[in-house]
């Protein structure tokens, strides 16, 4: 059978190339207490630890016991996109007509469904490195080509108004940005932000700002929507991270009003409407109480994160800076081992602890970089910290060979 040319452009998902190793291992005896091992501790999934709040979850059973399961509009619930606009306006103080919000399943379809709309056969989207491996992927299934622009620790990870200036060429067509990124968990700085979309304003191109962990931001000055910025910037976000509904596949969009009906011929067509289900239930998360239950769940993630920083920096893993969002620490580590792959397995079977090697992220910092989820239990992390103090450091610079 013949399979279009698309799919060879698309890389394997590492980071769960890497979870399904690291699960194969759970019944061997190195993971088994009884013959003296220890269990695996999985800090490579970008997935909080709890799910979605008791009101969600009452809710969801209800619109299922009544019956309310029928399609929606492509374009989502009214009253959820109402809701998802008072929130806006209620976090952040920006004002978005609901009419420009696509409820969507999940960012990943959010996404989609902006390529497919916005990026034409030979055109280039440019991308910081390293970002979030399926956007750049969602780019090249729409038939354009993903520009990736190496950052750095002095910019925060993030790409700039000069590098941006500087690699625009007449096949760009915009940029994709992430703020709070994965894998960094860093965030763009407000005035570089502002002048990345006056970059791409001037050239005749868009933005688009993947905030699904905007909700996640621990540092007032960079917890704010890009939307303040011009109702011509594209924001995507989702119920998976702040919210907790990971596998309930909901998230959405805010777009310009003139590109509305155009996605909403794409959702038509590809998978009609989101879970409406999942719809109903979410109408719950904007409710008083479960907003207060999120927010104390934020509090725990920063406690997390105040925790891992300086554990990671005290044993000799150094997180170059600090994240001010999502769960993730991005750990430099060209002074532990060669290469980052070979580190995550030789971690994996010397200390049954399991990281995200940097290759999925970006070839500019793939071989020296390792992330970390904090998405885990606190407990989790402590004993994670425990055996990475103690692991052999000539095993982890040897080449991974599972002989």
């Amino acid at each position: 059978m013949r399979l279009a040319s698309r799919v060879e452009h698309i890389e394997p998902f590492y980071v769960m190339e890497v979870a399904k190793r690291a699960t194969a291992l759970v019944n061997s005896p190195m993971c088994d207490p009884a013959q003296g091992g220890r269990p695996m501790l999985f800090l490579n999934i970008g997935e909080p630890d709890r799910t979605a709040c008791e009101r969600v979850q009452t809710a969801a059973q209800t619109a299922i016991a009544r019956g309310d399961t029928a399609y929606t509009a492509a374009t989502g619930l009214p009253a959820l996109r109402q809701a998802i606009s008072r929130w806006y306006a209620q976090r952040f103080q920006v004002e978005v007509d609901p009419a420009r919000i696509i409820v969507t399943a999940g960012a990943s379809a959010a996404l989609q469904l902006a390529m497919l709309a916005l990026v034409e056969p030979g055109d280039e989207v440019i991308c910081p490195d390293p970002s979030y491996p399926c956007n750049r992927h969602f780019i090249t299934a729409a038939g354009g080509q993903a520009k990736l622009v190496a950052t750095s620790a002095a910019h925060r990870y993030a790409l700039t108004a000069q590098q941006l200036r500087e690699h625009w060429s007449p096949a760009t067509r915009g940029t994709l940005l992430a703020s709070p990124s994965n894998p960094t968990g860093t965030s763009i700085d407000p005035a570089e932000l502002q002048a990345l979309v006056q970059t791409g304003r001037q050239r005749g191109g868009w933005t688009l700002v993947d905030e699904i962990y905007l909700g996640l931001s621990y540092e007032s000055r960079y917890g704010q929507t890009a939307l303040a910025l011009g109702d011509d910037v594209i924001s995507v976000n989702s119920f998976s991270k702040y919210f907790g509904l990971t596998g309930w596949r909901l998230g959405w969009l805010v777009v310009p009003p003139q590109v509305v009906p155009a996605l909403e011929r794409l959702a038509q067509h590809l998978y009609i409407c989101a879970s409406t289900v999942a719809q109903r239930a979410a109408l719950a998360c904007f409710e008083p109480e479960s907003l207060r239950e999120y927010e104390q769940r934020r509090g725990e993630f920063q406690r997390r994160r105040d925790y891992i920083v300086p554990a990671l920096r005290d044993i000799g893993w150094p997180v170059p800076v600090e994240p001010d969002g999502a769960f993730y620490a991005w750990m430099h580590t060209a002074d532990i081992a060669a290469d980052s792959s070979d580190l995550c397995l030789q971690l994996m079977h010397q200390a049954q602890v399991t990281l995200t090697p940097g290759r999925d992220f970006g070839p500019a910092l793939a071989r020296d970089h390792v992330r970390l989820s904090f998405a885990s239990s606190m407990s989790d992390l402590k004993e994670a910290i425990a055996r990475m103090a103690t692991v052999d450091h000539d095993l982890l610079r040897q080449p991974w060979t599972s002989a």
